[in-house]
């Protein structure tokens, strides 16, 4: 096989996303997930050439273990050869990290001092890069963060009210996240609506899991939601988004919950899950709010409030609105979503067109809106391909 093969990771605290892309026809030949590392019953699942395949892993595999495992399997499908790079998906680049970079031990450096910045996944980032770097050491590994496109925005968007010194000393303002997927939103939208990238303003709602909405002006990121941590902005799956701040002193001082408490349920038991009382996938809740749940039906509505207020403000910045654009996961998928959203958008003139959004699902992208409608589309994400080529075009340099 060519050497054109890019080796994507993604690390979580206890999983292992990966894939591998072909940087010339940007085919995915591989992917899979490392799942439940550090459990009793971690495992590998992965998919190629249309089949899906399970590894059992030792009891506590590590996420060197994983990788380790990976690397065996491309062996065994004579895939090694022709992998030319290792593409890591790094939450928060600071302010340090304005574009994707070849990891050094200085940059390694750089990042193990940016974990205190997002602690519950720069870490495991970085166990990843090491993990990589053991399996792969011929190979150049790459950088690419969440935050990078998001360095462009001003700073009366992303500095917070707060004490000057906490921001110059401690670093503490609004980085974003989700940046790869938003930047090929923006290059996708700008292909289709036949513009130049940096003539290009859009509104790009990528949904999922986590969840958050930028603005993107002249094919840059001028604000976006979620802020020092994925916590701020939107409902996501079980995060709360914004919420007043005091909530969590309250919570401290009169509910008796301790700091530790209040961060797990912030972030892992709210948002849908909190609200529906019964899951943080969007499909669960939507499918019992069809059926009268009352409590997901006011999930729903909550998300979608909050995504619709989010989008109308972000109008503010961009003074022309070429196109809305829904992604990731919920956004690809859910026409439900979609419609309700749009609906609460009407002052701009959103009409949804009802059989292009039901059309536009699972792969399938496309314009949602009525001929008369300003535009609003749907575009599957592909943050692996961007990565992918990222890395290609530093080891070329």
């Amino acid at each position: 096989m060519e050497k054109t093969l890019v080796f994507v990771l993604n690390c979580g605290s206890s999983s292992l996303k990966f894939s591998l892309i072909d940087s010339q026809s940007h085919d995915e030949v591989l992917s899979g997930l490392g799942d439940a590392l550090g459990s009793d019953a971690p495992l590998i699942k992965y998919k190629y050439q249309g089949n899906k395949q399970t590894i059992d892993l030792p009891a506590s595999a590590t996420h060197q273990i994983a990788v380790d495992t990976i690397v065996t399997l491309l062996a065994d499908l004579s895939l090694t050869d022709a992998v030319i790079a290792v593409g890591h998906r790094v939450v928060h680049g600071g302010e340090l990290f304005t574009q994707s970079v070849v990891i050094t031990d200085h940059v390694l450096s750089q990042l193990e001092q940016l974990s205190k910045l997002a602690p519950l996944h720069n870490p495991a980032n970085i166990i990843g890069i090491k993990a990589a770097s053991q399996a792969f050491p011929s190979l150049k590994q790459i950088a690419v963060f969440d935050t990078a496109f998001h360095q462009t925005m001003p700073e009366k968007a992303y500095i917070y009210a707060l004490p000057r010194l906490l921001y110059k000393d401690h670093g503490i303002r609004r980085y974003g996240f989700h940046g790869t997927s938003h930047l090929y939103i923006t290059q996708q939208a700008a292909a289709i609506l036949d513009k130049p990238q940096d003539d290009i303003n859009i509104i790009s709602a990528h949904l999922g899991n986590g969840a958050s909405v930028t603005a993107i002006k002249s094919g840059k990121s001028v604000d976006t939601s979620m802020g020092l941590t994925p916590l701020e902005g939107l409902v996501m799956g079980t995060r709360c988004g914004d919420l007043d701040p005091a909530i969590s002193q309250y919570m401290i001082d009169q509910l008796d919950y301790t700091n530790e408490q209040v961060n797990d349920i912030f972030n892992k038991k709210s948002g849908l899950l909190g609200l529906s009382d019964i899951s943080n996938d969007c499909r669960i809740v939507e499918e019992r709010a069809e059926k009268g749940d009352a409590l997901c039906k006011l999930a729903i509505d909550v998300f979608c409030y909050r995504l619709a207020k989010y989008i109308a403000s972000y109008t503010v910045p961009l003074g022309r609105l070429d196109a809305l654009v829904f992604t990731g996961g919920i956004g690809e998928n859910s026409d439900m979503i979609r419609t309700k959203v749009i609906e609460q958008l009407t002052i701009f003139g959103f009409e949804v067109d009802a059989q292009a959004n039901l059309s536009a699902r699972f792969g399938k992208g496309g314009k949602i809106t009525t001929t008369n409608s300003p535009i609003a589309m749907v575009i599957p994400t592909n943050e692996e391909l961007v990565i992918a080529l990222d890395a290609i075009s530093l080891i070329e340099e």
